[in-house]
């Protein structure tokens, strides 16, 4: 850093953890300069919404440049980072070089196929909005195809949905797919026989949601069943052509369509790093969320391998991603001060998933319920933590008029 000039943060990721890190050093003494590959912060745990018609892209993203419009310490680059040399302490964007002083690699996750070649090619996923426009593109045709098919069998097939893993993703949108069906798609298609219509979630291990309490994962099972969900734990798929889920068991299920939400990896440009890595590619950090040998490279959120106090690794989850990029800011400042950084320490804000209108299951303070409450909990929280206030509103107003109504309001099949 040379002297008299304002050290240079860049942070690479516009996610929760990105956000974050810019947020806290606001009004700090520095330049920050935040990298994404889109122009956009999309609040990822509401993707599956827009899946299913609940609601549209611009209702779960907000552009990057309007929501640090008052920050006048940082400016926002659109493009792809293609190199990270920490040892001279560049990244190379667009084919142009950028130096650091400090540098935040926020860049996330990608879909972890685990070598299913073909999965990737025919199966759907819910990573980013692109993704998910296909996914419901792709749902609401299947409809709009059976209602003129006149081969039962085929007819069947169209109407036939899978989703694989039976994490949050999986379980949420399972639940949010068979309400579809079963209250507004049902009134859209009065003269198609939707009893043929089946979603089927399909989970390789003996249970829903893992890392929740048995008292949970029972009762996410219970309520999916309940909304008609084909729950098959201990099923694992062992290949999916575009037109048939074989299973492990040797049986198969007749489909075109296959929502994949069973794993997720670190994104394309940790893969080129030459540093330690852990399972799903993750980068293995030190307390302090920084890499051993470069102290001013800090590697957080879905990127970062780290473990809690019992040595399980921490997961990738916006609350974890949060709470790193808040203590990275304040990390960043200490060091700027002469200081050492501090170790980073997760608390758990507890656990929720929801599984439908009035269905949702939480852990809070120690206290697990599901019903009713957990599911307005699960509401209002979603809500708050939605970037901008507008977006609040229109969410807000959209999940009213469908509980009231059973009438998701954006039914639209447009061009990806």
């Amino acid at each position: 850093m040379n002297a008299g000039k304002l050290p240079h943060i860049v942070i690479i990721g516009a996610g929760f953890a990105g956000l974050e890190t810019a947020r806290g050093l606001a009004n700090a003494p520095v330049r920050i300069t935040l990298i994404d590959r889109n122009n956009h912060h999309l609040f990822q745990p509401l993707l599956y919404q827009v899946a299913i018609a609940g609601l549209l892209p611009t209702q779960v993203a907000q552009p990057v440049r309007t929501i640090f419009r008052g920050q006048k310490n940082l400016t926002f680059q659109m493009g792809e980072v293609t190199e990270i040399n920490f040892d001279e302490k560049f990244v190379r964007l667009n084919g142009s070089v950028i130096g650091y002083d400090y540098l935040v690699t926020a860049a996330g996750a990608r879909t972890n196929f685990f070598g299913f070649t073909t999965l990737e090619k025919y199966g759907l996923q819910l990573k980013d909005i692109d993704t998910a426009v296909t996914t419901r593109n792709h749902l609401l045709s299947m409809f709009e195809e059976a209602s003129h098919e006149a081969d039962p069998e085929k007819r069947k097939a169209m109407l036939t949905f899978v989703i694989v893993g039976g994490g949050p993703t999986g379980v949420e949108t399972a639940g949010a797919l068979s309400e579809l069906i079963m209250h507004v798609m049902r009134k859209d298609f009065p003269q198609l026989n939707l009893k043929d219509a089946r979603v089927i979630l399909l989970e390789a291990g003996a249970s829903l949601i893992p890392a929740y309490p048995a008292e949970l994962r029972n009762s996410t099972l219970r309520l999916l069943q309940n909304k008609n969900v084909d729950v098959r734990l201990n099923t694992k798929m062992e290949d999916y052509n575009g037109s048939r889920v074989t299973l492990g068991s040797g049986s198969f299920i007749d489909t075109p369509t296959l929502i994949w939400t069973a794993g997720a990896k670190a994104s394309e440009i940790i893969d080129s790093l030459n540093v330690e890595k852990a399972s799903m590619g993750r980068v293995r950090v030190t307390s302090t969320l920084s890499l051993p040998q470069h102290p001013e490279a800090f590697v957080i959120g879905d990127a970062a391998f780290l473990t809690n106090g019992h040595g399980q690794p921490l997961p990738m989850l916006s609350t974890v991603a949060i709470q790193q990029g808040k203590a990275t800011a304040k990390n960043i400042r200490l060091m700027m001060e002469g200081k050492e950084p501090k170790p980073f320490h997760y608390k758990d804000p507890g656990l929720l998933a929801t599984v439908g209108r009035n269905a949702a299951v939480a852990r809070i303070f120690g206290i697990s319920f599901s019903g009713f409450i957990a599911w307005v909990i699960w509401v209002f929280l979603h809500i708050y933590r939605i970037i901008g206030f507008r977006n609040r509103l229109v969410v807000m107003f959209n999940w009213a008029w469908d509980y009231l109504f059973y009438d998701n309001q954006v039914r639209l099949i447009t061009k990806d």
